[in-house]
């Protein structure tokens, strides 16, 4: 009976390629090192009895060596929904073409977890970790600096020295929000926004109110559900079943927004804008869609992934907090407004 061989190849080691090149293990490595002095006639033969055996340079092994694992972990929950989906597919991208390697860590449905993925990241010696959600515990800071690991946070803003916090001026869209839907003549406004409290929704929500407080508008509210498209079918009913139903509505996020428009459109008869006016925020994809045309906040997404990758290419980075402009994108969701937006 004959013995039974196993498929699996063993590795090829850099070792295997110096032997069958004929030189040193010394000029393998140089030869896969980027700028190493090595003779042309040798970079040839290693290259050429590398493709032969199949060797690939294990660049975890050598960036580990040099303390630089080369590795950007993104954290992250809700990582389906059409924003955050679009952000870290857009990341992962400009990451990768500036030869660093993503890990995603998915936090969703317990963001109380964010400590337990930046220590992970840390085990795996991470260089950067991208925080798209959660908020990390303060007492990490001198976890993650000792371990040389950089921290961006996206959309939140935190007491974490050392970090880039960066995001949209939640609050002054929140107050441009208030005003497109004065100016548009509504005289019933209201809020309506996902139990997700996280602390772009509520900066959001605050300016709008804020707004309000300064008009000496009352402004109607209900939450509930997560940030969703079936949360904005029930927000938009329970706001739509009213007596004193609204004639405009600011959703702290497109998702929402369009949950909203259909639940007027399907369950109530409306129609946007001549019965109900509406803005989301966030952008997405779906916004643009004719059955939505929805008038929109724009995350200001290039500005933020280019930062991201300065500050996680640079070698020390000091503390920054940046806040950009979210663009106001005017669709047909709203009555065209009486007095132009400035």
């Amino acid at each position: 009976m004959s013995e039974k061989v196993s498929s699996r190849k063993q590795q090829v080691r850099a070792e295997d390629v110096a032997r069958h090149a004929g030189v040193s293990r010394v000029s393998v490595s140089r030869t896969f090192t980027p700028g190493a002095s090595v003779s042309a006639a040798t970079r040839a033969k290693v290259l050429k009895s590398a493709e032969i055996l199949g060797y690939r340079v294990n660049r975890l092994a050598s960036s580990l060596n040099r303390s630089e694992s080369g590795i950007v972990a993104l954290i992250a929950a809700e990582i389906d929904t059409p924003h955050r989906s679009a952000m870290i597919a857009e990341l992962s991208d400009k990451l990768q073409a500036a030869g660093k390697v993503t890990m995603l860590i998915n936090t969703s449905g317990y963001e109380e977890r964010v400590k337990d993925a930046l220590l992970q990241a840390i085990s795996f010696r991470t260089e950067a970790a991208i925080i798209l959600s959660g908020a990390p515990d303060p007492s990490l800071a001198d976890t993650c600096f000792s371990n040389g690991m950089k921290l961006v946070l996206i959309n939140r803003e935190e007491d974490f020295p050392g970090s880039l916090q960066i995001g949209p001026d939640n609050r002054a869209a929140g107050k441009t929000a208030l005003k497109a839907l004065l100016r548009a003549g509504c005289k019933r406004i209201a809020l309506a926004n996902s139990a997700n409290a996280t602390w772009s929704i509520l900066e959001r929500q605050k300016g709008f109110v804020d707004a309000a407080e300064e008009a000496g508008v009352e402004v109607l509210s209900e939450v509930g559900g997560l940030t969703s498209y079936q949360a904005g079918l029930e927000l938009g009913t329970a706001l739509l079943d009213r007596e004193d139903r609204p004639d405009g509505i600011f959703c702290t996020t497109d998702l929402i927004a369009c949950g909203v428009i259909d639940a007027a459109r399907q369950r109530f008869g409306l129609r946007t804008p001549d019965d109900l006016s509406v803005i989301g925020f966030d952008d997405i994809a779906q916004a643009e869609w004719e059955g939505y045309d929805l008038t929109t906040f724009a995350q200001p997404t290039d500005q933020i992934i280019e930062k991201c990758l300065e500050w996680c290419t640079t070698e020390r980075p000091d503390t920054e907090t940046v806040k950009l402009p979210a663009k106001f994108v005017w669709r047909n969701s709203v009555q065209k407004a009486r007095i132009p937006l400035k």
